[in-house]
């Protein structure tokens, strides 16, 4: 203990029962290394999903270069670095490869069949072709589910009581994503149960949404929903004030969108599910096999209106709606 003081000393002490891993990695040379395969383009625009996922993991007592490394990669929803981050990830020997969102997932999955792969907030796990069971993955990859394009119906329901004479919905979607095709079909199915009228406006780039809302107006639509897709998130703000401009009242998938200004948001309550891959990650540096852990669904569902929004396009909600929300913006 040459050269240590004693507040050194008890605070080494202290580290040791907090951090699981702090006594291995004092041991060895290299600490776990973790990569981080998101979607957009900053920490910043990632918004709270990173936020929680970093909590995640000091929940569990590790911490960024003492115990452990977490190596983030943000592609800011471009194929090409997509493929590209995913590789060097793979190639830097990370311990662990956690995949964020449906459109990071399958590049994280065909970067390796060796290196553990967590996928956080995929819709469909096996519509997308990442596993082959639910409750024993078998390969390397298993993680969490956001159940999104599950909740469609129920979201088309919302807007059918938040609307007097609903019959005319519009899905805003990313022509490019391959996920599209899986939510297409899911609002297809509620909205022919709902008997609403129902049309896909596609989209792939910020310069197009101007044009896919005039469509919608021209349309004479009465409500939208966006889905998972995480060029909708990056671009949240821009899609909830054009649906401000054009009065047309806008559903979206969670509270970090349904921030930046929607009419409702219903959907898995995301800190829950992004914390959540932490823990597959522990497991998995505690030996555990990525193809014995099974997929995980959410637990837990929100209910978001915000009135300001509401009051905007003169839409009057009703008040049995309002008591069903957990959360109302006024």
């Amino acid at each position: 203990m040459l050269g240590m003081g004693r507040r050194e000393f008890i605070a080494l002490l202290g580290g040791a029962t907090v951090w699981p891993l702090a006594a291995s990695a004092q041991r060895s040379t290299t600490l776990p290394r973790i990569g981080v395969l998101w979607h957009a383009g900053s920490a910043e625009q990632e918004g709270s999903n990173f936020t929680e996922l970093v909590q995640g993991f000091t929940d569990l007592g590790y911490v960024d270069g003492r115990n452990i490394i977490l190596e983030h990669r943000f592609p800011n929803e471009l194929p090409d670095r997509f493929k590209n981050m995913a590789a060097e990830l793979v190639d830097s020997k990370v311990d662990v490869l956690i995949s964020v969102g449906s459109n990071a997932a399958p590049y994280a999955k065909n970067a390796t069949t060796t290196i553990p792969v967590i996928f956080v907030s995929v819709s469909d796990p096996i519509g997308s072709g990442l596993v082959k069971s639910i409750a024993r993955p078998e390969a390397n990859v298993t993680g969490i589910s956001n159940s999104a394009s599950d909740l469609i119906g129920k979201r088309l329901e919302l807007l059918k009581e938040m609307i007097s004479g609903l019959s005319r919905v519009a899905l805003l979607v990313n022509s490019s994503a391959k996920v599209t095709p899986m939510y297409v079909a899911a609002t297809e199915a509620a909205a022919a149960r709902l008997s609403l009228s129902h049309r896909t406006f596609p989209w792939s780039s910020p310069e197009e949404l101007d044009r896919a809302f005039e469509a919608m107006k021209l349309a004479n639509i009465q409500a939208l929903m966006t889905v998972p897709d995480r060029l909708a998130f990056t671009h949240r703000d821009m899609i909830a004030r054009l649906a401000i401009g054009q009065r047309i009242p806008l559903s979206v998938w969670s509270r970090e969108t349904f921030k930046a200004g929607a009419l409702m948001a219903y959907g898995a309550e995301p800190n829950a599910i992004y914390r959540r891959a932490a823990v597959y990650v522990d497991k998995i540096l505690h030996g555990r096999k990525t193809g014995e852990l099974p997929v995980e669904g959410p637990t837990k569902f929100e209910f978001l209106i915000d009135l300001k929004t509401a009051k905007a396009i003169g839409l009057a909600v009703p008040p049995t709606l309002l008591t069903r929300a957990d959360e109302v913006i006024e």
